[in-house]
């Protein structure tokens, strides 16, 4: 039997950002002894607050233990077609919450944003975002997929992720690394996003759920599936997919639980 997602619950987020930051820092691990850097792709709502307290926390020194800020290559998982500091912004929530808050001194991360001269154009703009990652894995040609060291991925309420809604057309996508959307259910309409066959491929896939509003959508995602965005990622990536939620998220889901270890 295929592997299944790992769900690792914790009794709130203050137990939760710990093991995040394990797992993320074993994830930069494996990525600099695979090719001396780290690819990871984040997603914005309420993720990147999450990751600041899971990464930010004072480090014990130890060579496994420390977030190597310079050796990581931050993509967005998806982006809104608006200018890098409006409200909206991916980056400005991930600049707000996280890059910010980075302590003086500290060797800063390459960040991918997208390229706003084509906010008005979302094909051009998924197009510029794509040649990004071809740029930085390798040409078109080479690979079919890019593969991510670790997608840090949020969940909606409707069970979307990244701009990846449930039922709509892009789930079907399988050329495009990086996708245009205008009609997202929820506002901005107009944006990018990774393709599912792009989350898919990633070594890493990691989403963050918490708190009591997640619960039912939740309870669907992991005992019916439905076609949802979230649980097609879970079918497509199996046990290198790992679920980080609070109890509340998960009260009355029947999956099976796991004790968090790397």
């Amino acid at each position: 039997m295929a592997k299944q997602a790992n769900l690792y619950s914790f009794p709130e987020v203050d137990k939760l950002a710990p093991a995040l930051r394990a797992y993320v820092i074993s994830c930069q691990e494996a990525g600099l002894a695979r090719h001396g850097v780290f690819k990871v792709a984040v997603s914005g709502g309420s993720l990147p607050k999450t990751l600041a307290q899971a990464l930010l926390s004072p480090s014990s020194g130890a060579e496994n233990e420390t977030v190597k800020w310079d050796k990581w290559e931050i993509f967005f998982a998806d982006e809104r077609a608006v200018p890098l500091d409006h409200p909206d912004s991916n980056y400005a929530l991930l600049k707000s919450e996280l890059l910010d808050k980075l302590p003086a001194g500290t060797p800063q991360p390459t960040v991918h944003t997208i390229n706003t001269e084509y906010l008005e154009d979302t094909q051009e703009l998924a197009d510029q975002y794509e040649q990004t990652l071809v740029n930085s894995f390798a040409s078109r040609d080479s690979v079919r997929l890019p593969i991510f060291d670790l997608m840090l991925l949020g969940c909606g309420p409707d069970g979307h992720t990244c701009s990846l809604f449930p039922g709509h057309e892009l789930l079907r996508e399988t050329n495009a690394w990086v996708a245009p959307i205008e009609d997202s259910p929820k506002p901005p309409p107009k944006r990018i996003t990774l393709t599912l066959p792009v989350v898919n491929h990633s070594v890493r896939v990691a989403f963050v759920a918490t708190g009591g509003g997640k619960k039912e959508i939740m309870k669907e995602i992991f005992e019916e599936g439905n076609g949802l965005p979230c649980a097609l990622v879970n079918e497509g990536t199996g046990g290198r997919c790992s679920w980080f939620v609070d109890n509340a998220a998960v009260e009355g889901v029947s999956y099976p639980r796991r004790p968090f270890s790397l």
